[in-house]
């Protein structure tokens, strides 16, 4: 069963897959945000492409959980993505996972370009890896 995790974000949405077992998380893709059609048509492609049967979505709270703007342009995106695919659709509290994604790849002594290609990337990666420990039994 392949899970598909985002980070959504206001100029790219990262995107992660999970390996067959849902056992592992696989940075896919980075897409460059243009408009909202265009944006879920490509990951609906996805979806398709790699038979994905769950999404699960990074949800941005505040430290103190509260939910900022951010968060609320996620759950309309939710929302849409909802309407189009009859799939589970989840959120998972995603804090950190930015900060976390960079520091792994500062760790990886990657440049600050191929940093910023990838970091959405990456924090999808960790999003879907969250979600996967959680859900294991």
């Amino acid at each position: 069963m392949r899970i598909l995790g985002i980070d959504y974000g206001e100029k790219r949405i990262g995107v992660a897959l999970s390996d067959p077992l849902g056992i592992t998380a696989q940075g896919l893709t980075t897409i460059e945000r243009t408009q909202i059609k265009e944006d879920l048509q490509k990951i609906l492609n996805i979806i398709q492409e790699k038979e994905v049967e769950e999404v699960v979505v990074g949800l941005p709270k505040h430290m103190n959980n509260t939910l900022g703007d951010k968060a609320h342009a996620v759950l309309a995106f939710v929302e849409l993505l909802k309407k189009r695919v009859q799939i589970p659709i989840h959120t998972i509290d995603e804090r950190l996972s930015t900060v976390r994604a960079n520091k792994a790849m500062l760790e990886g002594d990657l440049s600050r370009k191929k940093r910023k290609e990838r970091i959405d990337m990456i924090a999808a990666q960790f999003i879907l890896q969250n979600y996967l420990a959680r859900t294991q039994k």
